[in-house]
């Protein structure tokens, strides 16, 4: 028996986002899922609902966790696309870090995503990150410490960073949980 994840309308939206912003071809991804161009095609367009194994392979492909893809939870119609409640984010990444991200952005089709990130108590990035991305932080509570091109800095409430395709890694070595908005272009997640 097939188990379908529930229709959105934006999860194709994504995957397009997504395919097209690692520079991957529809065909391309269609070989490494061993289906044809028109069914990823159909599925980018939300006219195919692709079954929780092909949701895992997708973000297999793409590089994303599995929750990316099947956390989509269903907005009220006229919120679509306009409206992120509260309780409605989509999680990000599995948190082993001490890092837990949830999606703010309606969806994937910007210039850019929004993310909530709240990095544990005395938590810290295993290795650092080089993204070909330009991204800003704005710090909402707690403190977080940053190495961004080998400088270190050391950020609290209401300052801000930027991060431009550079090597960074973040560790919370504070007892309190650091919380920051970030925006990233082009989206990555």
């Amino acid at each position: 028996m097939n188990q379908h994840v529930p229709q959105s309308a934006t999860l194709g939206a994504d995957i397009r986002a997504l395919r097209k912003a690692r520079g991957l071809t529809l065909a391309e991804i269609a070989e490494r899922l061993g289906r044809s161009v028109g069914w990823l095609s159909q599925v980018e367009r939300d006219m195919s609902e692709p079954s929780i194994s092909d949701l895992r392979q997708i973000a297999q492909c793409l590089g994303v966790p599995m929750s990316m893809l099947f956390a989509h939870s269903a907005a009220p119609a006229d919120e679509q696309g306009h409206i992120v409640r509260a309780g409605a984010r989509r999680p990000m990444g599995s948190g082993e870090e001490g890092l837990i991200e949830e999606l703010l952005s309606p969806d994937l089709t910007d210039d850019f995503e929004m993310v909530h990130s709240t990095f544990a108590p005395n938590s810290r990035m295993q290795k650092p990150a080089n993204r070909p991305t330009q991204e800003v932080g704005y710090m909402i509570s707690g403190k977080l410490d940053l190495l961004i091109d080998g400088r270190s800095y050391t950020v609290g409430l209401g300052d801000s960073f930027r991060i431009k395709h550079e090597p960074y890694q973040w560790s919370n070595p504070y007892d309190e949980p650091a919380v920051a908005i970030w925006v990233i272009a082009p989206p990555v997640y």
